[in-house]
């Protein structure tokens, strides 16, 4: 077994059961809170906000794969299809490496930028989807690595897993804003008095403490974004390396500058990091294969600040080459 896998999973399983017990914690609190002293009255009355919550989820999560469809413009493409039928077979392989009976559907997604995401559900079925962009900006070899790592998200049920951490910053978030809004109507009629006040308090306290969990949310999204860039390196030949290419390429793609930064050109130290997806086939071919090399070498003995990722659902590129590389050694 390997033992960066191992660790990866055993912080990904304290984090979870953390964040559980922590949420309990936090909703048995609530309930106190809420019902002056009768804990079965303030558990009933989370249930009831548990259970719209839950409702709201379950409906975004069935019927999301048609929305991203719509907001994509993406369309399903088949073996039969004489410019992609190759995408399809390409599909089909990763996911026979990666134990699926059946593949999921094919879709070309019309954005502006390269990407790939894994997305689905039991009425939609198992998808993945790949923007043009990242068709023409990527070699066969790349898309497969890609591919692996948006089927370790399938195979992993990170939608699923995601859904539910994410019910408890959700619900505390609604349990907040309608205590808030109680609080204040309360004392705006003097209903309340300083009943109101304690209400309105308790759900501003509340929509903080929300807010500081989507800190939780993107900790636990970087993991799973971490555990899938794994994901691809075993059950994909030569993906490790071919992952890092593909996030190097799509890095100098989305900013061009990249390589002068990197290197504190005099010209670009004012610069902050931009997204620019450049559309002309041309621009792309000029991610060169040394600009590719050296961006990834940078990566490599590059040590990001605790604040680089933060904010991001998804780790450093750095953190991520450096997995990588750990996972190709221990092989």
């Amino acid at each position: 077994m390997n033992w960066e896998l191992i660790k990866l999973r055993l912080v990904m399983g304290l984090s979870g059961v953390t964040i559980v017990l922590l949420s309990v914690a936090l909703l048995v609190g609530i309930a106190e809170l809420l019902s002056g002293g009768s804990l079965a009255v303030g558990l009933y009355l989370i249930s009831g906000m548990l259970v719209l919550v839950l409702a709201i989820n379950i409906f975004q999560w069935l019927f999301g794969p048609y929305m991203i469809n719509a907001a994509y413009r993406a369309h399903e493409v088949t073996q039969d299809d004489p410019s992609y039928g190759w995408l399809v077979d390409l599909v089909s392989e990763v996911a026979r490496d990666n134990g699926f009976s059946k593949p999921p559907k094919v879709y070309i997604a019309e954005a502006p930028f390269p990407n790939a995401f894994a997305y689905g559900s039991p009425i939609a079925g198992r998808r993945v989807a790949i923007t043009r962009p990242a068709l023409r900006l990527l070699n066969k070899d790349e898309l497969a690595a890609v591919l692996g790592h948006e089927l370790g998200h399938l195979r992993h049920r990170d939608v699923e897993l995601l859904m539910a951490i994410g019910l408890i910053p959700a619900l505390i978030y609604w349990l907040g804003y309608s205590l808030m809004w109680s609080g204040i109507w309360g004392g705006a009629w003097g209903e309340r008095g300083n009943n109101g006040l304690s209400l309105m308090a308790i759900g501003v306290a509340l929509l903080g403490v929300s807010f500081l969990f989507q800190f939780v949310l993107l900790y636990m999204n970087r993991l799973r974004e971490a555990y899938a860039d794994v994901n691809s390196a075993l059950t994909v030949p030569n993906a490790a390396k071919n992952l890092q290419r593909a996030l190097a390429k799509i890095t100098l793609y989305m900013d061009p500058r990249t390589i002068a930064k990197i290197k504190k050109s005099p010209t670009n130290n004012m610069v902050k990091m931009l997204f620019f997806a450049p559309t002309d086939d041309k621009i792309v071919r000029e991610a060169s294969d040394a600009d590719v090399e050296e961006l990834i070498e940078y990566w490599r003995s590059y040590k990001p600040k605790p604040w680089e990722d933060i904010l991001s659902d998804h780790p450093h590129p750095a953190k991520r080459i450096q997995l990588l590389d750990k996972i190709s050694q221990s092989q």
